[in-house]
């Protein structure tokens, strides 16, 4: 076993210390550099990261409402459980029309907003249009006689 340096050498110290810290760095490097050239006209390629890949908003969103819907319905199984074991008559007919409705009603809202929704985002837009200025309207009138077993068209404007 090697002989441990005494408490009062500082100099051993200090050069075990820095040697515990290159060790230290060496282990627990935290950056890559990547020293691939880049083409010089045109967009980067992509390089795949690690890690999950990322989602959109929408995706995102959809991830969140389902992971809710499950808690809701873990929820919702639940105390029907508990009201089911609380009362040993309760009918199961009863108890899952009156915890469902809650749940069909929450469904239900849902889609008729997801509907409007879509309505509000396919009308077109609205345009209003502010003209300053002088304002002149043609008074002239074009009308149109037409006789004939061929149609011959004659206009006349005043």
């Amino acid at each position: 076993m090697p002989a441990q340096p005494e408490p009062t050498d500082r100099a051993e110290v200090q050069k075990l210390a820095n040697a515990v810290e290159e060790a230290l760095a060496e282990e627990m490097k935290t950056f890559h550099r990547d020293d691939t050239p880049l083409p010089t006209v045109g967009p980067t390629p992509p390089v795949p990261q690690p890690g999950r890949p990322p989602m959109s908003q929408r995706a995102t969103d959809a991830s969140a409402l389902m992971l809710s819907g499950g808690v809701a319905s873990l929820l919702v199984g639940g105390s029907t459980s508990l009201v089911m074991l609380a009362s040993g008559s309760a009918d199961p007919v009863v108890c899952a029309v009156v915890l469902g409705a809650p749940a069909v009603l929450v469904l239900a809202i849902g889609r008729l907003a997801g509907r409007v929704k879509d309505t509000v985002e396919a009308a077109p837009p609205v345009i209003h249009q502010h003209i300053n200025g002088d304002v002149h309207q043609d008074q002239r009138s074009i009308n149109t006689t037409t006789r004939g077993v061929i149609a011959n068209t004659r206009n006349q404007t005043r």
